[in-house]
């Protein structure tokens, strides 16, 4: 059974956000054919576009105690340097996993972790930045959620309890409108 974790003040913003959905069309579907599409880019202005994402890598404790004994270094070599060349690698590339995505130059992308020792987590984000035609919001995503699971493949020999949770857009700007959670 898969556990979730949500705030109160998480779960009230994702009911607003449902509420707003519903009164907008999908752009990435024909209405016509009803079929998906690439959207047309070309009209759109060239502009500075940045997104930041995050999510969580939760530890069972002996696994995080492990983990901070050793300065998050595994049999694998150090883990967090490893997540953020995974996570950059999986920015850069996300037009090659998800369909409908524009290829994009990446200016930036930045991964950070932040420990939360309470939680016995690893807070991941990854901000991107681009000058183009068409947001980096994917990008952010795939590159924070990539960084995440080379986080877990390069600690999963200290359990198979870690969860990965949590996967969500913090910021946009540029383009039509600007997001911030």
């Amino acid at each position: 059974m898969m556990q979730r974790c949500c705030t109160a003040a998480r779960r009230a913003h994702l009911s607003s956000r449902r509420a707003t959905l519903s009164s907008k069309t999908l752009s990435h579907v024909d209405a016509a054919k009803g079929l998906p599409r690439m959207v047309d880019v070309s009209a759109k202005a060239t502009t500075t576009r940045r997104a930041v994402a995050r999510c969580r890598v939760v530890f069972p404790p002996d696994a995080w105690d492990t983990l901070i004994a050793s300065g998050f270094a595994g049999k694998k070599g150090p883990v967090l340097a490893t997540a953020v060349v995974a996570g950059v690698q999986g920015a850069k590339r996300t037009s090659e996993l998800i369909p409908f995505c524009h290829p994009v130059a990446l200016d930036a992308c930045d991964v950070a972790f932040e420990e939360d020792a309470e939680q016995r987590a690893l807070e991941v984000t990854c901000a991107v930045a681009t000058t183009h035609r068409t947001g980096v919001e994917m990008e952010a995503l795939s590159g924070c959620s990539v960084a995440a699971l080379a986080v877990y493949d390069m600690t999963k020999a200290l359990s198979h309890s870690i969860v990965v949770e949590d996967l969500r857009l913090v910021e946009k700007t540029g383009g039509k409108s600007d997001y911030s959670e």
